[in-house]
């Protein structure tokens, strides 16, 4: 079974994006393509961006989509789709092209299920794939292969879970989850403590800066809570989501976490949130709903972010942040300071000069004035 060729008439496509048509709606369209990778009439240009349409105009192009304002600069297109919000428009048609990767519905011969787990309708399990007892898979769910589903672990309705995925024992996964390849959801999280004070202790109490204390064993706390996702929830490639240790780790609804973030044990994640690549969330803090954290993002432990914040690519946020505060730097600021820090740090170096400058002439003038 392999993938299909899609293909759509323009008026289809129209009305998929909300967009107004101008030219031939029977047109059909098999193929998305970049301006400057058109190869024939079937393909539609996507130049939502007015600065690619001049590379269309020695291309075999028939139709593009175009923002709405450049009705006149693509008048050489005979079809054109006007769209209002770009973004938005390459959402609704790349989700209209989009093709699952094909797996058959039924359950693969070398799959491993045990007796007591509950497998939903229509449910597709590939090879190799092993669900623990008393799980729970919803209906219309996909697990790819090698995927591994631990006991008492359930899955949603229709999520969509890709090859290599470990979900954890007791784990809770919403309705339409998406969890992408080698995610781990559900391993311990990483909680451990000293018999005496030990050297983080010590110097989280210290003012000296010096350590004072020494780890002369750890022992391991133990993680008793499970991890429960919301709905519509989408997790990247080698994401790993510890569980907790006596309050359970939680995503909130619609939640997009991309690839290799880590979000430690007892964290709260809010609805909404985009977190970005190679972010890192330290045990117990809280990260409110539509909440944006940008690449390699640090969040420090039982640190709270507010509704509808923003941080800026690799802050370091070491305390809470108020909702709709954008911050950036380490440790991260607001956004305002933070600017006017870099740009203080950018005259240091002319201030340094002139400092230089009027030392020799001070020096100078001593010099001349214990000589008189």
């Amino acid at each position: 079974m392999g993938l299909m060729i899609k293909s759509f008439t323009l008026h289809e496509i129209t009305q998929a994006v909300d967009g107004t048509l101008i030219g031939d709606g029977t047109l059909r369209v098999s193929r998305l393509a970049h301006p400057a990778c058109v190869e024939g009439a079937s393909d539609l240009a996507l130049a939502m961006d007015p600065k690619l349409l001049s590379v269309l105009k020695d291309k075999p192009c028939c139709a593009a989509m175009v923002t709405v304002g450049a009705e006149s600069d693509s008048a050489f297109i005979p079809a054109r789709i006007l769209v209002a919000r770009p973004r938005l428009a390459l959402a609704k048609i790349t989700a209209l092209f989009a093709e699952a990767v094909p797996l058959s519905v039924g359950i693969h011969p070398s799959a491993v299920i045990e007796p007591d787990a509950q497998i939903g309708a229509n449910v597709s399990i590939g090879a190799q794939v092993y669900i623990g007892s008393g799980a729970v898979i919803g209906a219309g769910s996909v697990l790819h292969p090698q995927t591994y589903i631990g006991p008492e672990a359930k899955i949603g309705p229709d999520s969509l879970i890709y090859a290599g995925a470990k979900i954890g024992a007791g784990t809770i996964i919403g309705a339409r989850a998406i969890i992408h390849f080698n995610a781990s959801i559900g391993a311990d999280g990483f909680s451990f403590v000293t018999p005496q004070m030990g050297s983080v202790e010590a110097a989280k109490a210290g003012t000296s800066g010096t350590v004072t204390a020494s780890n002369t064993a750890l022992l391991r706390i133990a993680s008793l809570a499970p991890v429960i996702v919301g709905d519509d929830v989408e997790i990247g490639a080698n994401t790993s989501i510890d569980r907790g240790t006596i309050v359970s780790t939680r995503i909130g609804n619609g939640t997009k976490i991309d690839n290799q973030v880590q979000i430690g044990h007892n964290v709260t994640i809010g609805e909404n949130c985009l977190i970005c690549g190679r972010v890192g969330i330290a045990g117990s803090a809280t990260v409110g709903n539509r909440v944006v954290l940008g690449g390699a993002v640090a969040i420090a432990d039982h640190v709270t972010i507010g509704d509808d914040a923003v941080a800026m690519g690799m802050s370091g946020i070491a305390g809470n942040v108020p909702p709709r505060t954008i911050v950036g730097g380490i440790p991260a600021a607001p956004r305002e300071r933070m600017m006017e820090t870099l740009l203080n740090i950018g005259r240091l170096k002319g201030f340094f000069k002139k400092l230089d400058a009027l030392t020799a002439r001070v020096q100078k003038l001593e010099g001349e004035g214990s000589g008189s």
